[in-house]
């Protein structure tokens, strides 16, 4: 529709619109994309405060975390304090930034899923799986390897801030979660019991 220099890298789509004169196009096109970026960050922070959660019930993060409100019957804290961070977060950095980093937290958590699929595959071969990845190790190494390629093209700050939150979950780990763990402590019962 318009030459790529031309190209709005903020709004591609709505820009091409305007440019051929076409605005009302181009208004229902931005109203859209308000529509879907806030119903994706609806999603993404129930997500969160839901892992929160999860994650608090298995003994890896305070029992506070998995307290559901009496009204509500969800996770109250860990919703707010979700909504609390990233409000504060997109408030007072830049959203280049934010992107960036959270294009290298879900590269990260891709790789770890497909090498998760590759190991499962040998250390829980009876585990029941309703769907299958085919070709294992082939699809999960091409996974892996597609998402960390992707991640070198990364710039060295993103890389930096990627490291010192993987050092601050791995802190709340070893400090908390390993010693309060009830995942370990229910895997190792049912491998005593499959033992016996």
């Amino acid at each position: 529709m318009v030459p790529m220099r031309q190209i709005d890298i903020d709004a591609p789509l709505a820009t091409a619109f305007v440019t051929r004169g076409l605005n009302f196009a181009a208004g229902i096109i931005s109203a859209g994309a308000v529509a879907g970026l806030t119903s994706v960050l609806l999603v993404l922070l129930l997500g969160q405060s839901r892992i929160f959660y999860a994650i608090s019930r298995d003994g890896l993060l305070p029992p506070t975390f998995s307290r559901v409100h009496p009204k509500y019957k969800t996770p109250s804290i860990p919703t707010i304090l979700t909504g609390v961070a990233v409000g504060l977060t997109a408030g007072l950095v830049p959203i280049k930034e934010i992107a960036e980093l959270t294009n290298i937290g879900t590269l990260f958590a891709f790789v770890l899923v497909c090498f998760g699929v590759w190991i499962l595959r040998y250390v829980e071969p009876g585990m029941r799986r309703p769907f299958k990845t085919p070709l294992v190790p082939i699809v999960p190494i091409l996974g892996a390897a597609s998402c960390a390629l992707m991640m070198c093209g990364l710039d060295e700050r993103t890389w930096l801030r990627f490291f010192i939150w993987l050092g601050i979950g791995l802190l709340i780990y070893f400090c908390y979660g390993r010693f309060h763990s009830l995942v370990d402590a229910a895997s190792t019962e049912r491998h005593r019991v499959s033992m016996s």
